[in-house]
């Protein structure tokens, strides 16, 4: 299938909110990426989210150009022109972009979507994020309020952040401390600023102990029933059943169990790229032991083309990340749920 229009984007999440699932969101840096992601989709008949970083989209325009939005739409393009071979959905999405690279990221790209809306056709990207947990909460919400109205006219999704996501990505760091976890007052008081979707539709990452990277057992705190509460007293005030369509961030290495509740709990797209990252290069690093004398010429010999070839390998790490996006289908419970 071609990538989803905007309203099947609209009838994916509607989906999983009323079928208790979630949709992997697999970062991706370069077309074995796309491809290994897409497979896994296609095995598990999941609909699913690929997203590009900053660091992912500057990587991918070259790394002597360091072209954010280059690299972004090299990606995009790529992807609009294989997914048609797949019979899953699959939806184009930005990942986390911070205050300073809000003019020359999110929002070029954002024009880049309107600029085709409006010669009618459907956006690059069907959604964004803004990642404003670095600044205070109101200014984060100001900003988002404005950036919604940018991304309802190019019939985009917005995601935001309320509340902080510790470790590391992309050279941000984030501390490990009480502001991982979202109160419900910032619930109540995102639905005020930004709505329950008359001024366009987003889908917030509520923070409830989530750090990136992959940590020890022990060392990260998930508390997904902080989810439930905020999502109960918000839809209580306003009348409405889970009035958010939660992200779940940090989300490698986290428990079957914690994940399950995340879900539960109204979780539509969880972001999963430690674990893919190590799913690709595992199997690449098995292939260089093995073949170590194939790979490389030593001793005057002429090594093995046939090992060296970055197809072989590149097949294989593949197949490894495509694994991995399989069983994070399994435990987002989407495998077999494509809305077709």
């Amino acid at each position: 299938m071609p990538i989803a229009s905007p309203e099947k984007y609209a009838e994916m999440l509607d989906a999983a909110k009323s079928g208790k699932f979630a949709y992997p969101a697999i970062n991706i840096t370069s077309s074995q990426t796309i491809n290994a992601a897409l497979a896994g989709f296609a095995e598990a008949g999941s609909d699913g989210i690929i997203q590009v970083s900053t660091g992912g989209a500057e990587y991918a325009s070259g790394p002597t150009i360091k072209k954010m939005v280059d690299g972004a739409v090299a990606l995009a393009e790529y992807a609009h022109v294989v997914a048609k071979n797949y019979p899953i959905n699959v939806v184009l999405h930005t990942d986390h972009c911070q205050k300073e690279k809000l003019d020359t990221y999110v929002k070029p790209l954002i024009a880049i979507s309107q600029e085709r809306v409006d010669r009618g056709l459907e956006p690059l990207f069907q959604s964004h994020m803004w990642d404003g947990s670095a600044v205070p909460m109101e200014e984060n919400l100001q900003i988002a309020d404005e950036l919604l109205a940018l991304t309802a006219k190019a019939r985009q999704i917005l995601e935001i952040e309320v509340g902080v996501v510790g470790g590391e990505e992309d050279g941000v760091v984030g501390e490990i401390n009480e502001k991982l976890y979202t109160t419900v007052e910032d619930g109540l008081r995102t639905i005020e600023v930004l709505g329950l979707g008359e001024k366009g539709r987003y889908m917030t990452a509520l923070t409830f102990g989530n750090v990136h990277g992959v940590y020890k057992p022990g060392h990260v705190k998930l508390r997904p029933e902080v989810l439930k509460e905020i999502q109960d007293a918000v839809g209580a005030k306003y009348g409405k059943d889970k009035p958010f369509d939660l992200v779940f961030h940090g989300g490698s290495g986290s428990t079957p169990q914690e994940i399950s509740d995340a879900v539960d709990f109204g979780v539509v797209k969880m972001n999963i790229d430690t674990d893919t990252q190590y799913a690709f290069t595992r199997p690449v690093v098995e292939h260089m032991f093995r073949n170590y004398d194939g790979v490389l010429k030593i001793d005057g010999e002429v090594g093995n083309k046939k090992q060296y070839d970055p197809r072989a390998w590149g097949k294989a790490a593949e197949v490894g990340m495509s694994k991995r996006v399989i069983e994070a289908c399994e435990y987002l419970r989407s495998v077999g749920k494509s809305v077709g």
